[in-house]
Order: C-alpha cells, then structure tokens, then sequence
C-alpha cells in the first residue's frame, strides 16, 4: 500500500508540473479540481489500481494528411489522412495529369455509403496501394453530393460499360478527362478468378506505358458512342416509355437474373430502384 502511496504521490506531482508548463491559461483552482478528482479515482479504484485523468489519452498524431484537409465537404474530410495523394476535382490535379502525362484515378463516393468506407479501409489506407497509385497516377476523390454533374457523367459511363453502377464509383480517365476503364468496389486482394485493386492498377500502368495511344484511340470512340445515345434519348422527348418498352426493359433484366445468389448481374451488387420497380410491374401483370 506504501508503494501504491508513493507511486501516486509522483503521478500527482507531475500532473501539476504538466498544467503549469502548459500554454493554456489553467487557473489555480482548476490545477486543485483536478488534483481533488484524482484522489476520488484513487479511493474509488483501491489498493490495486491508480487512474488519473491527465489529458494524456489525447487523439493520436495523423501519420498522414493530404490536400483533402482543406475541403469542406465531410466525404472528402473522411479521407484527408489516407496514406493516398488525393486530389479535389480541380485544375491543379489535371494539370498534374497533363504535365506528367499520367492516367487519372477517379473515385466518387459519399459520407453514408458503407462499400465507400469498406474500400478506404482495405484499400486506401494500404501503403503498398497508395504507392502504386501515387507512382502510376494521379488520384482524385470526388463527393457525389457536392458535384453531382460529375458523378452523372462518369456514372452514364459506368452503366452503359458495366450494365450498372453504383458506389463507390471507380473511373480511370486519360489526362483530358475521357473515361476508358471503370467499375465500383474493387477488393483488395485476387479472389475467385476476380483480380483486387493492385492487380488492376498494375495492369492499367502497364497497359497505359505500352500502348497509350490505343488507350486514347479506345476512349474516343466510347465518349462518341455515349454522346450518340444521350442526342438520341433527347430526341425521343420526356413523354412515359410506351408498352413495348417496358417489355424490353423486363425481358433484359431477367436474362441477367442471378439464379444462384440472388440479384442481377455478378458482384459487386448494389440496389437499383429502377429494377425492383419493373419486378413490381410483371407481378400487377402490366407486363407480360
């Protein structure tokens, strides 16, 4: 008990140098409060424990902080202490792009989404990823909330390439911004004949040193495309889809039904209000 006694009497001591070394401007009678609400902890812990409400269980130093610091947006805030040298969506990060001549790695995502958070985790809190992006390109985190022009443009892309989308929306983009590989989640290592995101980038970096010019000559041709079906989705005009397209609609869906796991299409899968709503038809029997 005597060395409990002693050992506490330093702690004590010392909790007092610490406040009257401190910049704050501590009062003496807060300096007593504290020192009166040790001996509490001391009385109420006994004989075998010591607590002291110090302030040393302080939030720890981030080993990391990237330009995602100085955003607003809490998506992005969420992400400014990735090991990843993540860019806003700006001038500053194409002009990187172009000077360098490095693809550009676009991720779009939102504070609420759980495979955005998922995917921080396994992957861009990883060393040995954020290198490889770091090294191969240049990384842009997008809030789909605050730039939603964004997201639907690349999302059109995604969903035209993939047959679906969802997010965390996952872009590679030529130094101009044209899209040419993307998807959603991907996970962080190979599984089940699936490659994980550092096969995928390896892949790309490769691919984009070896034959750039195919890669440029390839997104061209997908932005034409895209910009065909929205000049024709425009010139249909706003009125309902008829019958028959509804039809159409439904006959698609079913052929990419998943007997074996549920859903539609292979994984990654997201809901899609849009599905369930034609499921919902062929039941009333609006849809034969």
């Amino acid at each position: 008990m005597r060395t409990i006694m002693k050992a506490w009497l330093r702690v004590l001591l010392l909790s007092r140098r610490l406040l009257r070394s401190t910049s704050c401007a501590i009062g003496k009678r807060e300096v007593t409060t504290l020192c009166r609400t040790s001996c509490i902890h001391f009385k109420r812990a006994g004989a075998s424990t010591v607590t002291m409400a110090t302030g040393a269980d302080l939030p720890p130093v981030a080993k990391h902080q990237n330009r995602l610091a100085k955003e607003k947006s809490p998506y992005l805030l969420q992400h400014a202490n990735n090991p990843v040298d993540w860019y806003p969506w700006g001038e500053e990060a194409f002009e990187k792009s172009r000077k360098e001549n490095k693809p550009i790695f676009l991720s779009v995502g939102y504070s609420t989404c759980h495979w955005c958070h998922v995917m921080e985790r396994e992957s861009f809190e990883n060393e040995d990823i954020a290198k490889i992006l770091s090294e191969h390109f240049v990384s842009i985190k997008v809030d789909r909330e605050e730039r939603p022009d964004v997201d639907k443009v690349y999302m059109t892309f995604i969903q035209a390439s993939q047959g679906g989308g969802g997010w965390p929306m996952s872009v590679f983009l030529t130094p101009e911004l044209e899209p040419f590989l993307g998807g959603t989640y991907f996970p962080p290592e190979d599984h089940f004949n699936r490659p994980g995101f550092p096969t995928i980038l390896r892949s790309i970096a490769k691919q984009w040193e070896k034959d750039e010019q195919g890669i440029r000559q390839k997104s061209a041709k997908v932005m034409a495309a895209l910009q065909q079906m929205v000049e024709v989705a425009s010139d249909e005009g706003e009125g309902p889809p008829g019958l028959n397209c509804v039809q159409k609609a439904y006959q698609a869906l079913k052929a990419r039904e998943d007997k074996q796991y549920g859903g539609f299409g292979s994984a990654p899968k997201f809901p899609q209000p849009g599905t369930i709503s034609i499921g919902l038809q062929k039941l009333r029997g609006a849809i034969q």
